[in-house]
């Protein structure tokens, strides 16, 4: 037997046994860019609300990649032509999509990190791993950055239906608990065609996709959205933001190598050109955060220790939302008794005292759209196609505002 080709079976639990039907596959998980996807959660810090959530970017990529194979074969199986590189190619692509994730990765995005996204850190990994596969990741680049001929594989990738979404919404309610966010994705990928390059769903599952706009919505409010998450995430990014000030400082702060490397240097979009710097954030998992915030508890700085501490102990600041924004007044006078209470300036209650808002947009025709495809060979986007009115009702975002500040 030639162990080479070998392929390798994983025990999944949100879809059973799941394969590796191509060698380059099974390299690229073996790779130290993708293992550390095993050290980042999926869903950061949402675990203070739903303490199940502790699954991880790793188990997500796996599953995103056996739900591909379902829709390759689905597709096949219409007549639709893709060829063996093709099918590798977009496997590769969905396996390696949120390749570029840091740890509690919009936090970092707005910090440690700031004009880069995880899109854009990616394809660096890709082209990274692309030379050291030599090659092997052409079709899947071309893919993922949808400069393949064939559109409709992209699509898979990245759009309003695409492989990510139907194994996110699925495995994070799986995971939390939260029984709104099943989809049925086996149905939803065995209706899947193709019509002009882009990809529809056939008539007869109008109503899967129905529900799995409203999942969506669901999940958002009820998991992503959440208020406790919100005011736990904006505290992570108000931690590190106190950090990085204090770094600048020249102050001494207890961190890994590769986060002190971020923290006390500004890292620019054009420094991801230098391999150490790659590999550098390459290092960077939640360890590195959460171990540095436990120690960041017994900082001498006053503002970092208290919101660590909040963070480790949970004792996170109370939030209020509302349709409209929070009166300029109101948050100064809320400011004015934090700095009171804290014994601290005025201006360093922008750490515990702080308005943004969130916006929910369950489905968006705007950027690009699910099409139906009806018997007639007409195509039809889904709110043109439902007769359900609260499809339409949810392609309109719905923006809330918040307030966070101390229970104290």
């Amino acid at each position: 037997m030639n162990l080479k080709h070998k392929k390798k079976i994983f025990n999944e639990p949100v879809y059973g046994f799941i394969a590796t039907p191509y060698e380059s596959i099974l390299k690229t998980i073996d790779h130290p860019y993708f293992q550390r996807l095993r050290r980042i959660k999926q869903l950061g810090l949402t675990h203070m609300v739903y303490p199940g959530a502790l699954h991880t970017r790793f188990h997500h990529a796996m599953g995103c990649t056996h739900l591909m194979r379902q829709a390759i074969e689905t597709l096949r199986n219409n007549g639709h032509e893709i060829t063996d590189t093709e099918a590798e190619g977009v496997l590769l692509a969905i396996l390696l999509h949120d390749i570029g994730h840091g740890p509690f990765s919009h936090a970092l995005e707005h910090t440690i990190v700031k004009g880069m996204n995880h899109e854009d850190l990616s394809i660096i990994f890709m082209n990274e791993l692309n030379k050291d596969m030599n090659g092997q990741l052409d079709t899947a680049i071309s893919i993922f950055t949808n400069k393949y001929p064939k559109k409709f594989l992209h699509q898979l990738v990245s759009s309003q239906l695409d492989m990510d979404r139907l194994d996110y919404l699925k495995r994070d309610s799986f995971y939390t608990g939260v029984s709104e966010g099943v989809v049925s994705n086996q149905r939803i990928i065995k209706m899947l065609d193709i019509v002009n390059d882009e990809l529809v769903i056939e008539q007869k599952g109008i109503y899967s996709i129905e529900k799995f706009i409203v999942a969506r919505r669901l999940m958002y409010w009820q998991v992503y959205l959440h208020k406790t998450v919100i005011s736990a995430e904006f505290m992570l990014v108000k931690v590190l933001e106190r950090a990085k000030e204090l770094a600048k400082q020249g102050k001494e702060l207890f961190c890994s190598p590769s986060l002190h490397l971020f923290l006390y240097n500004d890292i620019s979009k054009s420094d991801f050109q230098r391999k150490e710097i790659i590999e550098a954030f390459a290092q960077l998992d939640d360890t590195d955060i959460l171990g540095a915030i436990k120690v960041w508890t017994s900082h001498d700085d006053k503002v970092l220790s208290l919101l660590s501490s909040m963070i480790i102990n949970r004792n996170l600041l109370k939030i209020k939302m509302q349709p409209e924004p929070f009166d300029d007044n109101k948050i100064q006078a809320k400011k004015e008794e934090i700095a009171s209470r804290l014994n601290i300036p005025i201006e360093e209650t922008e750490y515990f005292v702080f308005s943004d808002w969130i916006e929910n947009n369950a489905y968006n025709p705007e950027s690009d759209r699910i099409n139906i495809l009806f018997k007639d060979g007409t195509v039809k986007d889904i709110c043109e196609a439902s007769d359900n009115l609260n499809i339409q009702a949810l392609a309109k975002p719905v923006r809330k505002h918040f307030l966070c500040y101390p229970k104290i």
